[in-house]
């Protein structure tokens, strides 16, 4: 094994280096983990060093994936962004009428869609000043959020480790909007400070680069090192990260059934 999970073990706190180290070789993730945070104050916002900015105006789900397929640290505020669900989300501006006709669509209903709009998470209205998406492994501040794209067995291993290694409850539930995944997604994870998990909305499907059946996973940011330790923690004992089937195999979700005496054929028209 590549990584060294035996001394990663023994250590009481994992870097985010670490940490994404871990959870990439681990998990087998295809993309990087986001770490997202939240700037409050315009002159943290404005001082933050990133690597990269929106050229033009973007998607919140656009400007993620800078970080987890490019690994580049971006900053972006409400100027950056053309995602009117995002803008709304985030709390750069109020919901609108003229919003819910947006959302028509979904429900074949204006009042209804009306009170999917409202029902959405959002942060407090005009207080956020901008906010960082990075990769986990290179974030040069503590994550609100760690934004995962996963397939839905890794997506089961991830929460299974943070109910593990967090022990905050034994089961998790999550938020599902009509629409908004990734921003509303993020958002409800920072509000309720609970991991969260949704499909992809139809913006972050044709924008995100999410063509392979993913699912969207968010845990707080102060509960990612639970997590990766408790990765790290059973991978040590039982020999591998994956859960499925005896403990200890090296993939996430190694299809089980492989040469099952059980699954069997035989001819239509023989008794035998």
């Amino acid at each position: 094994m590549l990584l060294n999970v035996e001394e990663l073990a023994q250590k009481a706190q994992l870097t985010y280096a670490e940490m994404a180290e871990a959870m990439e070789y681990l998990y087998k993730l295809d993309y990087h983990p986001v770490a997202v945070k939240f700037f409050w104050d315009s002159a943290e916002y404005d001082s933050f060093q990133a690597e990269k900015v929106p050229g033009s105006k973007m998607t919140v789900c656009q400007i993620a994936l800078a970080s987890r397929m490019n690994n580049y640290i971006v900053k972006a505020s409400e100027e950056n962004l053309m995602c009117g669900n995002a803008k709304t989300c985030l709390g750069f501006r109020a919901a609108s009428d003229e919003e819910v006709e947006e959302h028509v669509k979904y429900t074949a209903d204006w009042a209804w869609a009306k009170e999917c709009l409202l029902a959405k998470p959002m942060l407090p209205l005009g207080k956020l000043k901008g906010f960082m998406t990075s990769p986990l492994g290179r974030t040069p501040v503590d994550p609100d959020v760690v934004f995962i794209v996963a397939n839905p067995l890794q997506a089961y291993h991830i929460l299974n480790d943070y109910i593990g290694g967090t022990k905050a409850s034994p089961a998790l539930q999550f938020n599902h909007t009509i629409n908004s995944a990734v921003c509303g997604g993020m958002v409800w994870c920072y509000n309720e400070q609970k991991p969260n998990m949704n499909t992809m909305c139809a913006g972050s499907y044709t924008s995100g680069k999410t063509e392979k059946g993913e699912v969207n996973v968010y845990i707080p940011g102060g509960d990612i090192g639970a997590v990766a330790r408790q990765l790290v923690r059973r991978t040590a004992k039982y020999g591998g990260a994956s859960m499925i089937g005896s403990p200890g195999q090296e993939w996430p979700g190694l299809h089980v059934c492989k040469k099952c005496p059980m699954v069997k054929y035989k001819d239509a028209h023989s008794s035998k």
